[in-house]
């Protein structure tokens, strides 16, 4: 990359120089035009007047100060005078016009003259008492490169600029590029066991050193994603080793005496009962990963009052559940993991309650909020956010259900996010007893995603 920047610098530095040179020497040229068109304008006002003061010519070689070409011509059109070098030459060929100018200036190359190949000429034809007369100032016409001298110091500057420019392209691409090259070193080193590595970020507060704690921040997710993803194996491992170790107990004490019938049936429901809890912490582990890989779900109007009489007659329930909810209130949402949100809060609830379950479903604020509150135990303020940790289960909870998953509650609020929704705990208005969970969702909009 280094390398292609100053490779297209020098080539950009170079192309603008040359273009420059080029503009150069056409106003040096310009210049030269100018200045050789009032210098012969000169020399010819002079020879005017001189003719004038004179009233003609009375010697053929015309007094000049130094090597300029001049020349007089009659009314017959007959050399009537000329300067040292215009001596022996014909009449200056410079196509007459039909217009009445006193001055004419162009340029011509069927002049024999000294120099040449081509000439500028400045024509006069004064009026009386000089009448009749023309007189012609003429100089070799600058070429190309009037001042070769500078033109050919003006082409070695070209090379030179694009030198320069690659050069300071180079240092300067080499000292903006020296962090990049020291954050992919340090990113080379990084690996899934050392983590906790982190890239040099540069003390110039440039687009570098954002890159570096953008890279950094990454990390850091990262770091944090790798850490929750070990902690998650360490947990599952855990939770998936107590249902085995339970089945396979039973399993051999079934085998040590299969002629007991009894016992039998006592270890196959045991089994089964086993099996539940493992088949229960497995669908909740397949929940978690669907969420965890951010599945796109298959959004729908879900009217929430409906699902939740869905739900709570599912199955019979160990408490008198109550439900309010007089009015649709309608979401978009995908209604199985809806549906699976408020199972894990009923479920949740009717656990912990002592008799009863009330549901509230309505709408506050432009938003659709249900309320799930027991009468129960309730949870305390420091372990509100505690209970959504995954495998996270409180003291009262395994002594009440000892085959819950601890997994119910984190994938409640893990769909309320991926709703653009909250699950909080907050203390129950009349200042009783239980808990009390809130659901906020965004109310359906006209037009469904």
């Amino acid at each position: 990359m280094r390398a292609r920047v100053t490779l297209t610098s020098a080539v950009v530095t170079a192309l603008v120089s040359a273009v420059l040179y080029v503009v150069t020497l056409v106003l040096v040229r310009e210049y030269a035009m100018r200045r050789l068109d009032a210098e012969l304008s000169k020399e010819g006002r002079r020879l005017v007047a001189r003719l004038s003061e004179a009233g003609g010519i009375s010697n053929p070689l015309l007094p000049t100060g130094g090597g300029e070409l001049l020349q007089v011509v009659d009314g017959s059109g007959r050399i009537a005078g000329a300067s040292a070098r215009m001596q022996g030459y014909p009449k200056v060929d410079f196509p007459a016009t039909e217009n009445d100018d006193t001055r004419r200036a162009g340029v011509s190359c069927r002049i024999r003259a000294p120099g040449g190949p081509c000439f500028y000429v400045v024509e006069y034809q004064p009026a009386a008492p000089a009448g009749g007369w023309t007189v012609y100032a003429l100089a070799s016409k600058p070429g190309l490169f009037p001042d070769p001298w500078l033109a050919a110091g003006l082409a070695l500057c070209v090379p030179l600029l694009a030198g320069l420019a690659g050069y300071g392209t180079w240092r300067s691409a080499g000292r903006t590029l020296r962090p990049v090259e020291r954050i992919r070193a340090e990113l080379d080193e990084i690996t899934t066991s050392d983590l906790g590595r982190r890239v040099p970020v540069p003390a110039h507060r440039d687009e570098i050193a954002a890159l570096a704690a953008s890279v950094n921040a990454t990390l850091d997710r990262l770091e944090a994603a790798v850490a929750r993803l070990q902690a998650f194996v360490s947990d599952v491992s855990h939770e998936l080793r107590s249902p085995v170790t339970a089945l396979r107990t039973e399993l051999e004490l079934a085998l040590a005496d299969p002629s007991d019938e009894a016992a039998l049936r006592h270890a196959l429901e045991a089994t089964l009962v086993n099996t539940d809890r493992l088949q229960a912490v497995l669908e909740d582990l397949l929940a978690l990963a669907r969420l965890d890989a951010q599945r796109r779900l298959e959004f729908e109007p879900v009217e929430l009052g409906g699902l939740v009489d869905e739900v709570v007659l599912r199955r019979p329930r160990r408490s008198r559940v109550r439900i309010d909810a007089d009015e649709a209130v309608i979401v978009n949402g995908g209604r199985d993991e809806l549906g699976r949100l408020l199972a894990n809060l009923v479920d949740n609830a009717d656990r912990h309650a002592d008799t009863e379950v009330a549901i509230a479903v309505a709408a506050e604020d432009g938003a659709a909020v249900v309320q799930v509150v027991d009468d129960g135990g309730g949870i305390a303020p420091a372990d509100r956010e505690k209970v959504f940790e995954r495998f996270t289960r409180l003291a009262e909870g395994r002594h009440r259900d000892a085959g819950g998953t601890g997994l119910g509650l984190a994938i409640a609020r893990d769909i309320a996010a991926a709703h653009d929704g909250t699950l909080d705990i907050t203390d129950r208005p009349d200042g009783g007893r239980g808990a009390r969970f809130v659901l906020r969702l965004p109310l359906a909009a006209d037009d469904p995603p």
